[in-house]
């Protein structure tokens, strides 16, 4: 046979065969060689892929022993812990709404009080006006009684609530100070402001901060006083006062205060002692003050 000849009858079986492989129904009509050679070619071009395939699968490995329990597991531990976060913040909620509840029944006397208090720069008899404040201080003594029995169901965690009643105190010691200054010329210690409260030095007693703010609010009224009680002719006012705050200001200069509320509220306490200074100058100057 020539050789383009036989290029021809190649190139047509050639054709045949890629045909073939593409369409079954004529694969049935190839020679039997013909049809030997289709499948020898069809398995040459499937089989290798799949052999491909099972080399690139992972070889099976057994879980490590210390391996981390699936995430479904961690929910019921989860769900345990913030159902009892949820228990404790609810049952906090519930007795801070019962402090409050007290807490707002002793600024409603103390203002009462205070009130009651305001008459000493009128020309009211002292007697009479410390009747009607301390019908109040007793009053308020009951109230922190009740306040004392709701903090005994959480022991321990005063400070954890005592922001809740910590003005109101301030301004029943202020108070009390005041009203033991007009009765005795002195200053109400921080064990008789306890007694006065009935509190404790125990698990509720009174916070010496809250003590020492307090005094510093209680300097506040001194100026009011002295002014009035000079224009109601009592001249040794502005030097019994004068002396008084003097020895008050001269031991808070003996603590270390933070730079917080209560150092705030001593630094408030010179302006007051000055303007005393200034009543007690000008009644000086002009001869009223006994000799």
């Amino acid at each position: 046979m020539r050789p383009a000849a036989a290029a021809a009858t190649a190139t047509t079986a050639a054709l045949r065969l890629r045909a073939a492989s593409l369409s079954p129904s004529l694969a049935a009509s190839l020679s039997p060689s013909l049809a030997a050679l289709l499948s020898h070619r069809r398995s040459s071009l499937i089989l290798p892929p799949l052999r491909r395939i099972c080399s690139l699968a992972p070889p099976h490995s057994s879980a490590a022993p210390n391996s981390q329990p699936p995430p479904q597991l961690l929910s019921p531990i989860m769900d345990a812990q913030f159902e009892l976060f949820r228990a404790q913040l609810d049952e906090s909620s519930t007795l801070r709404d019962r402090i409050r509840a007290v807490v707002a029944e002793i600024e409603s006397a103390s203002r009462v009080a205070t009130a009651a208090l305001l008459l000493v720069h009128q020309p009211v008899p002292l007697a009479d006006v410390l009747v009607k404040a301390k019908a109040q201080v007793e009053v308020i003594k009951g109230l922190y009684a009740r306040l004392a029995e709701v903090l005994k169901e959480c022991p321990g965690q005063y400070y954890r609530y005592h922001a809740d009643w910590r003005t109101e105190t301030h301004m029943v010691v202020s108070m009390l100070a005041f009203m033991h200054w007009l009765e005795t010329g002195g200053l109400l210690m921080h064990a008789e402001a306890q007694e006065k409260l009935g509190l404790c030095s125990g698990e509720f007693g009174l916070d010496v901060e809250d003590y020492l703010t307090g005094l510093c609010f209680m300097s506040n009224e001194f100026p009011r006083f002295v002014v009035n009680r000079v224009t109601a002719g009592d001249y040794d006012c502005p030097k019994r006062v004068l002396g008084f705050l003097t020895d008050l200001h001269a031991s808070f200069r003996m603590l270390n205060l933070r730079n917080d509320f209560l150092r705030k509220k001593f630094d408030g306490m010179k302006y007051d002692l000055r303007r005393v200074e200034e009543v007690y100058y000008d009644v000086k100057i002009r001869g009223l003050v006994p000799a």
